[in-house]
């Protein structure tokens, strides 16, 4: 009893743990647009974001019931099984931190929790339908996403095309801090309830509770550890996101997180776990090619793909690699 309790609280830690860096690292696609078009300062961006990922982070728990039951069987785990994938989860974000690369967060810990699950009890306890749905929402985003930038940019474009550019940098200089306002509060609904589901199926299944049910202080916690990560920055990823991959102005930045923070809000309220990263990133491309293919620096953004990629398979065996390590030396 008492070691299973010490592996609950280790669980709860590292969950903790997890949320931090994913607000350090996911910090970029909330500001990043913002600060290079100097439409914001950077340390007047970090604050805004961490207060409203925060304030997202508690206005709801759909995403979290599909990651904490959706997914996997939470009964038929234990805490070395979300231990395993937590830890995966966690390398995976420092090392693609470490490199600048805007992957996804929410591919390293769902492939994690369906790598260290099927260590654990093989593939029965994955709930097929829900991966199906979870994988689907994670494939076709970007793409959802890239359409969706170039046409509102291609509106705005129309909409615009006898003002002035001093005009239209005027306007949406105003009107990007709101947008990337938006992408903040979106970006702590999604992300932060994906921690909330891991606790809570940590919670039922060391409790072996009846229903899944996410906690008053589990939503408190993650949202708190969200906004303190989000507060010290991801610098390297938001050079990557905001300079890099195609040079923005305010009226694409706002294009780009609009675009962006609706798509994550809709899936947030059906309950579909997506990656914000990758929605900003395809927004991104989708507004820098609405002007010209050649405006997108296309070879950056297909390291980026790559990395994504990579991020499903290497977190699934490196989960299933450390939980089958654990359960030999219990």
């Amino acid at each position: 009893m008492h070691e299973t309790y010490f592996l609950l609280i280790s669980v709860i830690v590292l969950s903790i743990i997890f949320d931090f860096i994913n607000g350090f690292h996911d910090t970029a696609n909330a500001i990043a647009t913002s600060v290079s078009t100097r439409v914001l300062s950077p340390r007047t961006a970090v604050i805004m974001a961490a207060i409203l990922n925060m304030v997202g982070a508690l206005s709801g728990t759909a995403v979290a019931q599909t990651v904490g039951a959706g997914i996997v069987a939470s009964i038929s785990i234990n805490q070395v099984t979300i231990l395993s994938a937590l830890l995966s989860a966690v390398v995976w974000d420092v090392i693609t931190w470490y490199f600048g690369l805007p992957t996804s967060s929410s591919h390293a810990l769902i492939s994690s929790i369906v790598g260290a699950a099927i260590a654990t009890s093989g593939t029965e306890v994955v709930i097929r339908t829900g991966v199906y749905k979870v994988f689907l929402g994670l494939v076709f985003s970007p793409i959802i996403a890239i359409l969706i930038g170039y046409l509102f940019m291609q509106l705005l474009i129309r909409i615009f095309r006898h003002a002035s550019p001093a005009m239209v940098n005027s306007v949406f200089s105003r009107l990007q801090i709101g947008s990337a306002a938006y992408m903040a509060f979106s970006h702590g609904g999604n992300d932060a309830q994906k921690t909330m589901g891991i606790i809570t199926m940590a919670l039922v299944s060391y409790y072996k509770l009846p229903d899944f049910h996410v906690p008053l202080w589990v939503i408190i916690l993650c949202a708190v550890a969200m906004a303190l990560g989000t507060a010290l920055g991801g610098w390297r990823i938001i050079k990557t996101l905001g300079v890099r991959l195609v040079h923005l102005r305010p009226i694409d930045g706002f294009a780009a997180e609009a675009s962006a923070a609706t798509l994550i809000e809709i899936a947030s309220h059906i309950g579909l776990p997506l990656s914000t990263t990758h929605v900003i990133s395809s927004t991104i491309m989708g507004v820098g090619a609405s002007k010209r293919l050649s405006a997108v620096r296309w070879g950056i953004g297909s390291n980026i793909i790559m990395a994504w990629i990579l991020t499903l398979p290497s977190c699934g065996l490196l989960a299933w690699g450390l939980c089958r390590i654990a359960m030999r030396l219990q």
